[in-house]
């Protein structure tokens, strides 16, 4: 290879990564956090036509799970850069989405709110939670992260039927055997919407559902609705409808129903992905995929019609 790669970062690591980073490929390319328009490698999720049309632009890599939408759109048109995505924070977003699970079964946030105020839920009252052991789940969104959660709830004494996004017969008829619907897929054409309150009503009751794929996937009314009815007997969300945006102030709803006010779902901020160690994960996930395409090695793309 004739000269290093000319690599933009177009976020910022923490010092500690950012220095990982610079020196696992001091041998293969050159890393800047200003634009750059002979740039070879994008790293980011959001970025003006003007860095996605650098002559030399060959490769955009998505430091964390997902495809932004502008994103994937502004690519579409450019079909000569490939795009990469990274699935390193694929445990701990397990980890949460098993985590959600278990509070929408047993009821372990509402009865932490009942404790504080002296009252004892499930001892005291007749509320009583949903055994998971010997009951089916179907995780919609089967990769990384869905494996990884499909073999905690084996360990749990749960059925599992790992589906694949693009096959809504298999999804429908695992979905008429399940109790439960873990979605950890993306967001994309197919997916935006799939979750209706026709789908969640395919479930056996107790019916339970979590989301750490894309809030979207879910019908946002749908899900309003099934929890307040009881159709859903419990849920955990942590993707939303309503997000936080720069100046605003507490407190920012995640949807335009009053969910906030169900006691049936427990509520998490987006953050199934982070955790400690988080980001010397990702600066290992990134290097990785950098000296793959330094190197000329095969390294495959995300394919834009699937969103994965």
């Amino acid at each position: 290879m004739g000269g290093l790669t000319r690599v933009r970062l177009g976020y910022t690591p923490p010092p500690e990564a950012l220095t990982e980073l610079r020196h696992a490929l001091a041998d293969l390319a050159v890393l800047g956090l200003e634009p750059d328009p002979e740039a070879e490698i994008l790293v980011g999720g959001r970025f003006d036509d003007a860095d996605l049309d650098g002559r030399s632009l060959r490769a955009v890599i998505v430091p964390w799970a997902g495809i932004p939408e502008r994103l994937a759109e502004q690519l579409r048109v450019r079909p000569h850069v490939d795009l990469h995505n990274l699935h390193h924070n694929a445990s701990t977003t397990a980890a949460l989405a098993v985590g959600l699970l278990l509070s929408a079964a047993r009821g372990i946030a509402e009865a932490d709110r009942q404790m504080r105020q002296g009252v004892w839920r499930g001892r005291m009252t007749e509320d009583r939670g949903v055994l998971l052991s010997g009951k089916r789940a179907t995780i919609l969104g089967y990769g990384a992260i869905g494996h990884c959660v499909g073999e905690v709830l084996t360990a749990l004494g749960m059925t599992v039927d790992g589906i694949r996004r693009s096959n809504r017969d298999r999804l429908d008829d695992a979905l008429a055997r399940s109790h439960v619907l873990v979605i950890c897929a993306p967001l994309t054409p197919e997916t935006r919407g799939l979750i209706d309150r026709q789908r969640i009503e395919m479930l056996q009751t107790p019916r339970l559902l979590v989301n750490v794929g894309r809030g979207a996937i879910v019908e946002e009314r749908a899900l309003y609705e099934c929890l307040r009815d009881g159709t859903l007997f419990g849920a955990g969300v942590d993707v939303w409808y309503r997000y936080p945006q720069e100046g605003d102030e507490a407190p920012v709803w995640p949807s335009e129903y009053p969910i906030a006010d169900l006691m049936n779902v427990t509520l998490s901020p987006h953050r199934a992905g982070d955790g400690e160690g988080i980001e010397g994960l990702r600066a290992q996930a990134v290097c990785s995929v950098l000296r793959d395409l330094c190197l000329g090695r095969p390294c495959r793309p995300v394919d834009l019609d699937r969103g994965y």
